[in-house]
């Protein structure tokens, strides 16, 4: 038993180090952001796709840039813009000829083949060239024609998008949001901050960056997480939280019912328990906490909820229900 408690104690040391060795190695490059770096990683450990949302010149596509360099992985990025046609993010057939003139039809794929994809800007293309992404954000394949091709692991899709307020945007549809395991709201550097971005950012030499981890060890930590122990009262809290943003549910609170059109579905307790297990292996433990779960509920849920027309009319936002809904949550 002692032998097994101290091989348990080790594998969670070394995967907390190398958590932490990857956030000091992209904080070489990304000034703050803690939270944004933090909700990435986990994406990207627990299987998942994250959405970042913010205006342009925050760093978003940096900080891809610099994880695919720090994990030594292929990355990829996608400009969308209304003119994008999905065959421009999955690929398509292109006619070949060989040196006998023979004509034969060849896949060409896409920017989507990548480990780390960039879907910069999502919601400025339209909703037809959005819903390319479904397929391989769900399924990790790609079809075309009568052939699916799959994508290598671990694969991330980190879309960014405009607040939708902003000209030229439509919004992503209901069924790709809640294909996003996470979605972060990116907010302004602080003054401290923007000074040391300036720094940064106007040197003469550029940032040296080491490999921190490969392929192989992220799968490690994958293995890692996936050993972490639920406990039956904090499964039922992730479930308690789920069922707290569906009105007319036994446990849904007043302002659910009030401001709530459509809950979060099932895939929400789903990434409750995936997003905290890797959030405890950060924290250096092997079980998941009622804590753990209440730090990323909001990233977790505020894509899976829709505001009736009364939420907009009195000013409610997605983060201020989920505020109130985890408060009354931690009282019971």
């Amino acid at each position: 038993m002692a032998e097994i408690l101290n091989a348990n104690a080790e594998l969670i040391d070394r995967a907390t180090s190398d958590l932490l060795r990857v956030r000091e190695e992209i904080a070489k490059v990304i000034v703050g952001q803690q939270v944004v770096i933090e909700g990435v990683l986990i994406c990207l450990v627990a299987g998942g796709h994250v959405l970042l949302e913010g205006v342009p010149g925050l760093g978003k596509t940096t900080l891809l840039r610099t994880l695919a360099r720090v994990l030594d992985l292929r990355y990829s990025r996608i400009q969308f813009t209304p003119d994008l046609m999905p065959g421009d993010i999955v690929g398509s057939m292109v006619m070949e000829s060989d040196e006998f003139g023979h004509k034969n039809l060849r896949f060409q794929p896409g920017p989507i083949f990548a480990n780390l994809v960039l879907a910069d800007e999502i919601n400025r293309a339209t909703p037809k060239t959005q819903s390319a992404l479904l397929e391989a954000m769900q399924e990790r394949t790609v079809t075309s024609g009568t052939s699916t091709y799959s994508l290598e692991p671990p694969f991330l899709v980190m879309a960014t998008q405009n607040p939708i307020e902003m000209e030229g945007t439509y919004p992503l549809p209901e069924a790709q949001l809640d294909r996003f395991l996470m979605k972060i709201l990116v907010t302004y550097p602080s003054r401290e901050e923007l000074n040391r971005i300036v720094e940064v950012t106007t040197r003469q030499d550029e940032q040296d960056l080491a490999q921190v981890l490969d392929r192989d060890q992220i799968f490690n930590l994958k293995a890692v997480c996936k050993q972490v122990i639920v406990a039956p009262h904090v499964q039922d809290y992730a479930i308690q939280l789920v069922m707290a943003t569906q009105p007319g549910s036994p446990g849904a609170p007043a302002i659910t019912n009030r401001y709530i059109r459509y809950g979060s579905s099932p895939r929400g307790a789903q990434a409750l328990i995936e997003c905290g297990r890797v959030l405890s292996v950060m924290r250096g433990r092997l079980h998941l906490s009622m804590e753990d779960l209440t730090a990323v509920a909001a990233s977790v849920l505020r894509h899976r909820i829709i505001l009736n027309f009364d939420a907009h009319a009195d000013g409610e936002t997605p983060e201020s229900i989920l505020r109130r809904i985890l408060n009354g949550a931690g009282e019971r």
